[in-house]
């Protein structure tokens, strides 16, 4: 306990640097301020959180639609078992493949469009976001090809149908953003992974390009990058199949591999390069991640696969992910031990490492068995994305109307990332008589709160004519948009003991304050 006094000869409110001004409105009269240091303990309990952890695998083909249901999608914040695994998850995000099916050359129906529309309003209603992926075909066709499981026609569609349904479906995005928690790229070839494609470069054995992409390959896909984030408004990211890919659409098609990451002063600024994540769907698979980190060349360069690229692209993705969304899927064992919980293995490593914030609970189920088997799923459940921990805080036992109300707030982040999208960190004042709530906004931005400690140092202005008594502080982190910011299923909760209050959505300080 920190106690300052000071004596004042006029009640006109001297000001010193660094120390909570009281006054009672008498003249001379000694007063007696206090800040006060709160500890909190930190809870072990593995609970929902908004835009991270597990999500739950989805896909509807528009030529037999099944929209979500509320209640489907409410059942996902709770503990379910997932088939064909020894574990059970709690998730709030759903990943969502829309499978364009019959509409290859053709416009998408106004019946799918209205669809898509309940899907939202369910996943609203839920207290779930989604992360969609638009694609053509999701299927493998095996045939007498050099790949063999995966043949050509695979089934996409040309530059110009992908862009008028990119168009078509920006209202819709752009209506419905408060619950997409960020877009996959998706259209480009089978599982919109933008590899195995008829339309845009086929850089695998069955090509006949050299096994390579030429430069008006690279333009093309550049086109359909842009015009995803041209259908999303501009607080929302859109995640890449492969590092290279955000390269060369940043720098140009003869990027090299060692091009210059995001860096803090750009990040979250809503610029292009500021809105590409990244989705690795054979996380920990092999060494380079089936092709995740390789250089696929260009119409004067050939495609090249060495230890030196890998970790290139790799430390490029280690940098750029830091301040952007990083999420996917593993998809083979093969990599075991490696891909298992240390110290065999290292996958907590890299899942800290590269800034994941989610994965998909339902494949590869093999690789994540061995997360339950080896003892680190609970922690891998608990630490993905964001884990914010109030360790201590630092706050006046009382404030003068007209002055500043000084807090520090000591924040642990135990998780891989930080969160990927903004969202505002509000001090409450509550009335411990009326229950009456007033809200002040800092400064701070949560997107900022990186793996590690953070402090967070603030002075809110108390207006002169704020109702005197005494409130209990609480902190909220609500989401950014308004049609979700008072539902407590879209609010942040802290890892700490004896703080969350499940009816509002707000985090307990476990302290109160006069104001006078």
């Amino acid at each position: 306990m920190i106690k300052k006094y000071i004596n004042y000869a006029l009640c006109a409110g001297i000001v010193a640097v660094g120390l909570f001004v009281a006054c009672d409105k008498k003249d001379a009269e000694l007063v007696k301020v206090e800040k006060i240091n709160v500890t909190y303990i930190e809870s072990n309990e593995d609970f929902p959180n908004p835009e991270r952890g597990f999500y739950r695998y989805s896909e509807v083909h528009s030529s037999n639609y099944t929209v979500l249901t509320t209640a489907e999608l409410k059942a996902y914040r709770s503990p379910q078992s997932i088939e064909g695994a020894n574990y059970q998850v709690s998730s709030t995000l759903v990943f969502r493949y829309y499978i364009l099916d019959d509409v290859v050359n053709a416009n998408i129906s106004a019946s799918f469009l209205t669809n898509i529309k309940k899907d939202f309003e369910a996943a609203r209603a839920a207290g779930v976001k989604l992360i969609p992926r638009f694609v053509y075909t999701a299927t493998a066709k095996p045939g007498n090809c050099p790949e063999g499981f995966i043949c050509p026609l695979y089934g996409d569609a040309p530059k110009a149908v992908i862009l008028n349904h990119i168009a078509q479906l920006k209202p819709i995005l752009r209506e419905n953003a408060d619950v997409i928690a960020c877009v996959q790229l998706g259209f480009i070839g089978t599982w919109g992974e933008q590899y195995y494609s008829d339309f845009f470069g086929d850089a695998s054995n069955n090509g006949n390009q050299g096994n390579k992409l030429t430069d008006n390959n690279w333009r093309d896909r550049i086109e359909v990058i842009k015009a995803m984030l041209d259908a999303m408004p501009a607080d929302r990211m859109i995640q890449l199949r492969y590092p290279q890919l955000k390269q060369r659409y940043v720098y140009g098609i003869n990027a090299p591999l060692n091009s210059a990451p995001l860096t803090e002063g750009a990040a979250f600024t809503g610029s292009d390069i500021a809105r590409l994540g990244y989705h690795n769907d054979c996380f920990m698979a092999s060494a380079n991640d089936f092709g995740t980190y390789e250089d696929y060349g260009n119409s004067t360069t050939p495609r090249t696969s060495d230890g030196t690229v890998l970790n290139t692209l790799k430390d490029y993705f280690k940098a750029d992910s830091k301040f952007v969304v990083v999420g996917g899927e593993t998809c083979s064992d093969d990599y075991s031990p490696t891909n298992d919980c240390e110290p065999a293995g290292k996958i907590q490593a890299e899942f800290a490492a590269l800034h994941y914030s989610f994965i998909n609970a339902h494949y590869n189920t093999a690789v994540n068995n061995d997360w339950q088997d080896g003892g680190c799923m609970d922690n891998i459940k608990r630490n993905l994305g964001y884990r914010f921990v109030l360790q201590s805080a630092l706050l006046p036992d009382n404030v003068v109307r007209g002055t500043d109300l000084n807090i520090v707030l000591n924040i642990k982040n135990a998780g891989y990332a930080s969160p990927y999208n903004k969202r505002p960190v509000k001090l409450l004042l509550r009335n411990t008589q009326t229950n009456a709530l007033k809200s002040f906004d800092l400064a701070t931005d949560i997107r900022k709160w990186y793996s590690g400690t953070n402090q967070v140092i603030e002075a809110i202005k108390i207006p002169s004519d704020f109702p005197a008594g005494d409130y209990e502080l609480l902190l909220n982190l609500p989401d950014a948009y308004a049609s979700i910011a008072t539902k407590p299923e879209f609010s942040i909760r802290l890892a700490n003991k004896d703080v969350w209050e499940a009816a509002t959505g707000y985090n307990k300080l476990n302290h109160n304050i006069k104001v006078q």
